[in-house]
């Protein structure tokens, strides 16, 4: 595949002007080497920035903010693709009902947010709480993390971090996730880097397991609703 590059000047609501910026479709795909040495390799240095300074804000009201995921190669989003599409089908899923589990949570290798270095799942790491942490029940009232929720709803965005895929009424695509949290600043301008690609070029099924079954109607809509139907403060 040929290399493609796409630069932006961007104005985003509430951020100012970006500046241009040229996005290669490897950093898009996120087919990029990152020596992982700890939970922020990988992430934007803005970020990581940005994420330290709500952090330290965070604990000085008891809630011990913690990156449980954040960037995240081709090729570990390959695997976790693989190792859930293999679950489902020894569970008894047809390939088609295992590729639609597979997508109520997790992306398609080469379109997944986490492969820019902007976005992050984050929970509270003061609770202790170790079993399927990233549960959305888990941050609803009584939960471990619903202080740390409450904290966030009032506070992120003012750091720069929105929540990503909402509990919105009527918002398609993946499931509600309450620790997932994108740095607007430089995520809003890679997605629409990103919205500009074609899809069919950027998916590769060759390795994909359920790969024959991700048509070109199927990734049109894969496209329109698990990628663009989003948290509107994150769409330019």
């Amino acid at each position: 595949m040929k290399k493609l590059i796409c630069t932006f000047l961007i104005v985003v609501a509430g951020f100012g002007v970006l500046h241009a910026q040229e996005y290669p479709v490897e950093i898009l795909t996120g087919k990029v080497d990152v020596t992982m040495e700890h939970d922020l390799s990988g992430v934007k240095p803005e970020v990581v920035s940005a994420f330290l300074k709500m952090q330290e804000a965070a604990a000085a009201e008891g809630i011990e903010l913690k990156v449980v995921s954040g960037f995240r190669n081709y090729q570990r989003q390959l695997e976790i693709w693989n190792d859930k599409y293999k679950k489902y089908r020894k569970e008894g899923l047809t390939p088609p009902q295992a590729v639609e589990k597979i997508i109520e949570y997790s992306t398609i290798p080469g379109t997944s947010r986490h492969h820019w270095g902007t976005d992050l799942d984050i929970i509270d790491e003061a609770p202790d709480e170790r079993e399927k942490v990233l549960d959305p029940e888990k941050f609803e009232e009584g939960g471990p993390f619903y202080k740390m929720k409450l904290w966030m709803d009032e506070h992120a965005e003012s750091y720069g971090f929105y929540l990503v895929y909402t509990n919105a009424p009527g918002r398609k695509g993946f499931h509600y996730e309450p620790w997932h949290y994108s740095y607007a600043p430089i995520s809003v301008p890679m997605l629409k880097a990103y919205l500009a690609q074609d899809i069919n070029e950027i998916v590769q099924t060759a390795d994909l397991l359920g790969g024959q079954l991700l048509s070109e109607s199927f990734l049109e809509q894969y496209k329109r609703e698990q990628i663009s139907d989003i948290n509107k403060d994150l769409i330019d």
